[in-house]
């Protein structure tokens, strides 16, 4: 007889939350595995002794937990999604008839708490990591990638410095008073030489007649980071590395451990900043966190983006060999002059020295060393019209890093440096795809870069939990049992005696098995 079920929705009298929940479920190992109650204690401060209970530290820090574990960036869809999870449910630590905190709570909640809270848990969980030896701290790999943000290039206006309105200052203002190591504010003047790149710029490509648009159509937008923010989110930027679409990102920051793939550090920055200005704010966290752990770093590895002679110095000075390759405008050789490295100096072809001079600055801070002929020897020079045509003597600027990046070079060039450019690809690289395909790094759903740099932290700590609950599900017990040897005459009689079985069964017409 064909079977029909009948619903009930009756009320259901005995019913426990934690014997519905597998034992190998995820949540359920998950709240096993850390102490939450040091949050506590981290976040008193933020509370005043008085009023009404907040929403629990614990659970506020497991919501948005499961978010990124779950691949959920809006905090509507994540209280949804929870209450129809029973597991979820008793990670939470609330019963089938209690209701979840609302979304408009968990916002108030993660700007409340300021970026060190995150960054303390990080290290919580970066700590338990490190004591069940998921953690080398020998070669880490740096590598960057974008994050959208939560505003749009429609919204861009142009920077009034004189007349900012009063809310924008305190958004922009805000990262600043709750982190000491925030980067600057957003909204600043920029310096005089950056404005007239800018000016100069838009106006080449105004007097192009070959442009994209041409002159018979409306000339596109010219926007820039120095003339233009956002007034939704004053941090946002617009990146400048060619190849990526316009629009306003983040720039996530991160080192990978090479033992077993684990974040060692990740942080927020703005789109717009070069790769080889980050790479000391990345390193100098990263080398103390390790330290405390007893875990020095040795080699760093990163791709072209982070060559900058000052790197290799500042990663040099460190102890750490920096794996860097050098970009392709560097040349380490001037072609018809020879370098001494003992009195600094370079000879002209013409066998005339250039002894070195002083050092530059350019407006960007960067460093050079000027080497001049003398303007006697120039005069007569044959080679005058074509060496130095348009002054009184020949100069050459070199950096002042140059002795590094020749080291670098030379690293780039060898075997090992071939090794670690595909360690760091296939260490770091495929740690950001995760991250921004199933922890929710695609799109930063708040604003403002103390909120940006929360989300990735989060996103870090799910990553390095979900390895740590993976590496301890491994763990197997094994017994092993030593029989003992049998002496080396008693094995010669024993295979003796079979052998001579065997012979005599033979003999009889037998079969030796």
């Amino acid at each position: 007889m064909q079977g029909h079920k009948q619903f009930v929705d009756k009320v259901v009298l005995r019913f426990r939350l934690s014997e519905r929940v597998p034992k190998q479920n995820l949540y359920r190992q998950l709240a096993e595995l850390l102490d939450w109650g040091f949050l506590y204690e981290q976040t008193r401060s933020v509370y005043s002794h008085t009023g009404q209970s907040s929403l629990d530290p614990v659970v506020f820090f497991k919501l948005v937990l499961v978010g990124r574990l779950e691949n959920i960036v809006s905090d509507r869809r994540l209280v949804e999604h929870c209450s129809l999870r029973l597991d979820i449910l008793y990670f939470l630590g609330y019963e089938v008839d209690e209701d979840l905190p609302w979304h408009s709570t968990i916002s108030r909640t993660r700007q409340l708490y300021p970026a060190a809270i995150f960054e303390q848990l990080f290290d919580h969980v970066f700590a338990q990591c490190v004591a069940a030896g998921l953690v080398t701290g020998h070669t880490q790999a740096v590598d960057s990638a974008f994050v959208k943000a939560n505003a749009s290039l429609e919204s861009l206006c142009e920077k009034q410095p004189t007349e900012v309105p009063a809310p924008v200052l305190q958004v922009v203002r805000k990262p600043v008073v709750e982190t000491p190591v925030a980067p600057p504010a957003a909204f600043h003047a920029s310096p005089a030489h950056h404005l007239r790149r800018v000016a100069s710029a838009h106006a080449r490509y105004l007097r192009n007649d070959s442009g994209p648009l041409g002159r018979d159509r409306p000339q596109a937008r010219l926007l820039s980071n120095k003339t233009h923010y956002s007034p939704a989110d004053p941090d946002a930027r617009i990146p400048v590395k060619p190849g990526k679409a316009r629009a306003l990102n983040y720039l996530c920051s991160m080192a990978v451990d090479e033992g077993h793939g684990l974040i060692s550090h990740i942080q927020a920055d703005f789109a717009d900043r070069r790769a080889s200005v980050l790479l000391e704010s990345i390193v100098a966290p990263l080398h103390q966190r390790l330290l405390t752990h007893d875990l020095p770093v040795r080699e760093v590895v990163a791709d072209t983006n982070y060559s900058n002679g000052l790197n290799y110095a500042l990663l040099e000075a460190r102890g750490i060999t920096p794996w860097i390759p050098v970009f392709g405008q560097y040349k380490p050789e001037i072609e018809g002059f020879t370098y001494a490295k003992e009195t600094d100096c370079f000879t002209c072809p013409a066998g005339k020295p250039l002894p070195f001079k002083r050092f530059d600055s350019d407006p960007d801070g960067r460093l050079s060393k000027r080497y001049s002929a003398s303007s006697s020897d120039c005069r007569r020079c044959s080679r005058k019209p074509t060496c130095a045509p348009k002054s009184t003597k020949r100069k050459i600027t070199r950096t002042a890093y140059d002795a590094h990046y020749r080291r670098a070079l030379a690293r780039q060039q060898s075997r090992p440096g071939q090794r670690m450019r595909r360690l760091r690809q296939r260490t770091v690289e495929p740690v950001f795809g995760s991250l921004l395909q199933h922890y929710g790094m695609r799109r930063v759903n708040t604003r403002g870069w103390s909120s940006a740099h929360k989300a990735m932290l989060l996103t870090a700590i799910a990553f390095n939990l979900k390895k740590l609950l993976k590496h301890q599900c491994k763990k197997t017990l094994c017994v092993a049992i030593a029989l003992p040897r049998m002496p080396l005459e008693e094995q010669f009689l024993s295979f003796w005696r079979k052998l001579s079985a065997g012979s005599s069964s033979l003999g009889t017409g037998g079969k030796v098995g």
